[in-house]
Order: C-alpha cells, then sequence, then structure tokens
C-alpha cells in the first residue's frame, strides 16, 4: 500500500516488508508493479520480494521508498501534519495538476510530457488560483482559493 502513496514518511522504528512470498504467494495488490519504479532499484526490490525480510525505515529513505523518516512516531505525526498543511496552503488546482502530470509523464518521454502540460496549464488558467497566488504574494497574506 505504501507504493500508491505520493508522500511517505516514517519514523526510525518503522519497518517495511513484502511477505507474500513468505505464505506460499506472489504479492497481487500491486507492489510488484508499483515498487520498482518507486525506488528505481530492480536488485534491491528483487531481494527485498524474495527474501520477504523486515527492512528498517533507514535503509527504505537510502532505497527512496520514503521522503523523509522522522525520530518517532510524534515527530513523524508532526512533520506529516506540517508537509499536509504546505500542500494544502497551495492552490488545490495546482497541486492536483502538479499530480496528474507527474503521473502521465512516468514512462514517457519529455517532450509528450511537455505537450500534456502544455494543455494542462492552458486549463488551469481558466481558473481564479494564479491571481489568487500571484496577489498572496505581493501582499504577503496566505491565498484564499476556491475548494475543488
Amino acid at each position: 500500500m505504501i507504493c500508491a502513496a505520493d508522500v511517505r514518511l516514517a519514523s526510525s522504528d518503522a519497518y517495511f516488508c513484502v511477505k507474500e512470498v513468505a505464505i506460499g504467494i506472489a504479492a497481487d495488490v500491486g507492489t510488484l508493479q508499483r515498487l520498482p519504479r518507486v525506488v528505481g532499484n530492480d536488485s534491491w526490490v528483487r531481494e527485498a520480494c524474495f527474501t520477504a525480510r523486515n527492512i528498517p525505515a533507514h535503509e527504505a529513505a537510502t532505497q527512496g521508498l520514503l521522503s523523509r523518516v522522522y525520530t518517532d512516531k510524534k515527530a513523524m505525526m508532526a512533520g506529516a501534519l506540517e508537509t499536509a498543511q504546505a500542500i494544502a496552503a497551495h492552490s488545490p488546482v495546482a497541486v492536483q495538476g502538479t499530480k496528474v502530470n507527474l503521473n502521465f509523464s512516468r514512462g514517457r518521454t519529455v517532450s509528450d510530457g511537455l505537450e500534456f502540460q502544455s494543455a494542462w496549464n492552458a486549463a488551469m488558467l481558466q481558473t481564479q488560483d494564479m491571481g489568487e497566488s500571484m496577489t498572496a504574494a505581493m501582499t504577503g497574506k496566505p491565498a484564499r482559493f476556491s475548494k475543488l
């Protein structure tokens, strides 16, 4: 499931595993399809999946599975809230557009990604969000965006 998340955080005592081989099956909920794309290290992915071992948070972060590792659960929850608040302070149209374009561009050429991005940005110009963002930046006041 962690592979389906946009931002992945953990406390230093967390561990991750792909346990299916330990119970006699291959992982069947998208792990084998997503994990190689998330970490980009095929050898490490295969070793983790074939051995079903527990992978400590710091190793998972080193391999690119995690954005950050915090000292403990309390610090992680505070960091997660801070990250969520930082994301929520931005235009929901821009955040969603960024996600859609990151997802679209994975596995495609830069040219295809730029073409898709230009169409998306043209549509985003139809919202009030860019003007609201610029006004907020010039006045130093927080932006107030319409709900999606």
